[in-house]
């Protein structure tokens, strides 16, 4: 998105002559680090101060410091242009996004609240169908949907659970208020990128600590493993885990191999597996190697090319059939798709109260669904201000921002819109929350969002503080890397009795 923050009458930042703050300004959006009246919030006073005695030279330096470390640590992500990759260093601002303890508890609470319930909803609708019944969700929404599979209605998998591993994302709103954009229960990526950021900032900014207790969040690979081990097959005492890339052209390559090495298993592709009397084996130097659960980054459609796609050369001929037989676990489930479908996301609410009759602790964001006719003439109407996007892209691909599109780009999405209305929704224009981000020598208000990592096994984990990212151009909104957005380090502060916990936390 490229909307420009509208201006607000509210007093600049107290930051003295010379600072990395001078000319600071406060607009529409809820500010992280400043108060309206340009006070900086009581959690980040001492992070305010040491920023503000940090010259612009310095803060050069670091910058160029962080950059050198992602260089040579060799993070990069791959952006797809004209069929061609480009591969970039990960950009991150290092400027820390400070979370406080009780301000946690209750996106902790609601995150896992709301992964419980897509988890029912999955195998609700994939068993019993109840939910679709019951009118609580319209079953042709589902049942037409993109990204559901009809190969899998009846099918049991492991544990009952189908998202192990999913990527939430919030943003908040000009109240303060942290809202839920989307969820990513398909193949989430980023959590490499979190872990990353914290051990670059500690490296080259080091005294930002200091003055605060940080939550940790390097026992992510470990508590991923955990997840992994825990839904092999009950035959296996000592089960192989492998992690499955499309190899080492996908845009999230890095993380593959990140992750594969911090957990320590084996990163395969496709052609290194192979199913022999529906058990998938490995191929390895010392001879086949049985698998026993298949950590994937492949999409659905590229999975296994006898089930879905027959041109696939990513997939693993004849691994879907095995894992309807139970001889291997796959995470995420094959299906979860239907839930992360941004045509479905309107009704995770509902799902809420209809699983676990309780209220939600996260609120989505206002939507629109054109697929309703009374809907479908609000959006045609307001297609100036709304954001409309196609419900199976990702990545801040398929979208129109009202505010900053053309007549023509308006005119092609009432076009298309009109001819398939369930390939759409739509959603007011959010000024996403703003933090100081160094940014021509200066620190300035750069859009933030927060994507948070919550797996699912044994119990529900979800990694204290997740990927801050940033939309670096002055005013845009979108934060994808795809889209040239940054990063920041999240930090979550030990809870030193702030407050209760919230109504409903477990």
């Amino acid at each position: 998105m490229t909307s420009p923050t509208a201006a607000v009458a509210a007093p600049p930042p107290d930051t003295g002559d010379g600072s990395v703050f001078a000319g600071y300004e406060l607009g529409a959006a809820y500010d992280e680090l400043f108060a309206a009246d340009g006070a900086p919030r009581p959690h980040y006073a001492a992070l305010h101060e040491r920023l503000a005695a940090t010259s612009s030279e310095d803060f050069r330096r670091r910058k160029a410091m962080t950059d050198l470390s992602m260089r040579e640590d060799g993070v990069g992500f791959t952006v797809y242009r004209a069929e061609e990759g480009i591969e970039r260093v990960w950009p991150m601002d290092p400027v820390p996004r400070i979370i406080p303890a009780a301000e946690w508890r209750r996106i902790e609470a609601g995150l896992v609240q709301r992964i419980t319930a897509l988890n029912l909803f999955l195998w609700d609708v994939y068993h019993e169908q109840l939910i679709l019944r019951d009118g609580v969700v319209p079953a042709r929404l589902v049942l037409q949907g993109g990204f559901f599979r009809r190969e899998f209605v009846g099918v049991d998998v492991p544990r009952k659970i189908y998202v192990h591993i999913c990527g939430t994302d919030l943003i908040r709103a000009a109240d303060g208020e942290y809202l839920v954009l989307e969820d990513n229960a398909r193949t989430p990526s980023g959590v490499s990128y979190m872990l990353q950021n914290r051990q670059v900032l500690k490296r080259v900014f080091p005294t930002l600590f200091a003055d605060y207790d940080v939550l940790p969040n390097d026992d992510y690979p470990a508590a991923l493993l955990d997840v992994l081990q825990w839904i092999a097959p009950p035959a296996s005492a000592q089960p192989t885990v492998v992690l499955l890339s499309p190899g080492i052209y996908n845009s999230a390559y890095f993380e593959h191999s990140y992750l594969a090495q911090r957990m320590g298993i084996e990163l395969v592709e496709g052609r290194d597996l192979f199913v022999d009397a529906n058990r998938v084996f490995m191929r390895t130097t010392r001879g086949p190697r049985r698998v026993d659960v298949i950590y994937r980054r492949i999409d659905d459609d590229f999975l296994d090319p006898l089930t879905f796609r027959p041109d696939s050369a990513l997939g693993v001929p004849g691994l879907v059939n095995a894992y309807r037989a139970g001889t291997v676990a796959l995470a995420n489930s094959v299906g979860t798709g239907i839930a992360d479908d941004k045509g479905v996301y309107p009704f995770v609410p509902a799902m809420i109260r209809y699983y676990l009759a309780q209220e939600p602790l996260l609120a989505n964001v206002e939507t629109f669904r054109p697929e309703v006719p009374a809907e479908r003439s609000h959006v045609l109407a307001n297609l100036e201000s709304l954001v409309v996007k196609r419900v199976n892209e990702s990545g801040g691909y398929g979208m129109l921002v009202g505010p900053a599109s053309t007549r023509q780009q308006r005119e092609e999405f009432r076009a298309a819109i009109e001819a398939n209305p369930r390939d759409f929704i739509a959603q007011p224009t959010i000024q996403l929350s703003t933090h100081p981000t160094f940014v021509d020598g200066r620190l300035d208000g750069r859009h933030v969002d927060l994507r948070p990592f919550v797996l699912c096994g044994e119990r529900v984990v979800v990694t204290p503080g997740g990927l801050t990212r940033v939309a670096l151009p002055k005013g845009s909104l979108v934060v994808n890397s795809s889209q040239g957005g940054g990063s920041k380090d999240t930090w979550i502060l030990a809870d030193r009795g702030d407050g209760p916990p919230p109504e409903g936390a477990r």
